[in-house]
């Protein structure tokens, strides 16, 4: 039986690597986003197809998640370490936030005239807020981009973007704790948030302040290595452990790591080079299990949640770039690069679900449903947009060259 396991999974892990493969190969010739293509052919190889991912494989979905996610969270920290005009974190700051407010607004007024009721808008706004970061971070380095204005602002974005949302989703199922008549659990939300929050913020510094120090007495190569994903592996357990936001605690572990450190830019491309192939894992086996029945349960108001995020990002987007400066047509596609959406949202929904059972389902079943659609289609609307950028940016260069 241990041995039938054993082959399982090796056999599930050598289908997943093949398909990842594939998805580059068809990614080079058709310029769809790599995410994308990972998601419709783990889906196609999933228990809702061709049923080609054994169990042992599929099992191994919720570690290899948070492990991804850590790695993604610790390039993101340093990341935001170099965006380091003032105003360049100042434009981050102000869109994450714009986008962020404003996606939520828009979707509790538009749910609150569905008929929802107040608590169901309430808590679909806090879900919308979410972003998948491993998605958009993996369609940006694909392309290319990290480097230009645009590449560099959705990455600080998307870096600030979890934290802002996190606060604004707590706050609002407080809110809906009071409205229910549970001021306490209200409280407790709010609580919570501060601990999700200040606590990643401060077990992550810890580790980050290990790292500068681990940075300063070993040597180069191997022990290097070693110590980039013993870091990692070390935030992801003790977030888990203690309760805090591991996105968050690997962000700060690699802020503080990256201002620290000496030699901090090594244990960075150690990470960069292993994160692929948990990414790579980690969106095959997520396509793997989205099922085309979870989109029946949408309904018409989960159509209209879908719309009202899409016009909440893309307008928020607009607000913020205009109040930061940005050019306006760079900020008419920033909301629109921050679609995609998946672990957190779900994450969210399953919250609701518990703590207000009346309405929970409901609103668990509208996440689980456009999820589908946000996670496969958010990516290519983000590659869009980022061509689209880079095109303006290289008419105009062309134009300020050929003017007298």
């Amino acid at each position: 039986m241990e041995t039938h396991t054993t082959v399982s999974l090796l056999l599930g892990l050598g289908t997943i690597f093949l398909l990842g493969l594939a998805a580059d190969a068809i990614g080079n010739r058709t310029r769809l986003p790599r995410v994308t293509l990972l998601l419709v052919l783990g889906f196609l190889a999933g228990p809702s197809a061709f049923e080609l991912l054994p169990d042992a494989a599929t099992g191994l979905f919720e570690l290899v998640t948070d492990i991804a996610l850590t790695m993604v969270g610790f390039l993101l920290g340093e990341k935001l370490v170099h965006v380091r005009e003032k105003q360049g974190m100042q434009t981050s700051l102000i869109l994450a936030a714009s986008v962020v407010l404003i996606t939520a607004s828009v979707v509790f007024l538009g749910m609150l005239m569905t008929g929802i009721g107040v608590v169901g808008a309430l808590l679909l706004a806090g879900i919308a807020t979410a972003t998948d970061p491993a998605a958009t971070v993996d369609v940006i380095e694909e392309a290319g981009v990290e480097e230009s204005f645009f590449g560099r602002l959705l990455l600080a974005v998307v870096a600030i973007d979890d934290a802002w949302g996190l606060v604004v989703f707590s706050f609002l199922l407080g809110v809906a704790a009071t409205l229910t008549g549970f001021p306490a659990d209200a409280w407790a939300s709010l609580g919570q948030v501060g601990w999700e929050v200040g606590g990643a913020i401060v077990l992550g510094s810890a580790l980050g302040f290990l790292h500068s120090l681990l940075s300063k007495r070993i040597g180069e190569g191997d022990p290097i290595v070693m110590e980039a994903i013993g870091l990692v592996l070390m935030a992801c357990g003790l977030a888990i452990l203690v309760e805090v936001s591991f996105i968050l605690a690997a962000m700060a572990m690699g802020a503080v790591g990256c201002r620290l450190g000496r030699r901090h830019e090594q244990p960075f491309h150690v990470i960069e080079r292993i994160e692929k192939p948990f990414l790579v894992i980690f969106f095959v086996l997520a396509g793997g299990a989205l099922e085309l029945g979870s989109l029946s349960l949408i309904g018409w108001l989960g159509g209209c949640y879908f719309v009202l995020r899409i016009v909440g990002r893309v307008l928020g987007g607009w607000c913020g770039g205009r109040l930061s400066g940005i050019d306006p047509s760079t900020s008419r596609l920033a909301g629109a690069s921050l679609l995609p959406q998946a672990g957190v949202a779900l994450g969210m929904a399953l919250i609701c679900a518990k703590r207000f059972p009346e309405i929970g389902d409901t609103v668990l079943q509208i996440t689980i449903g456009t999820t589908v659609v946000f996670e496969i289609f958010g990516p290519l609307v983000t590659r869009i947009s980022i061509a689209r950028v880079a095109g303006a940016s290289m008419q105009k260069k062309e134009a300020v060259e050929s003017a007298p």
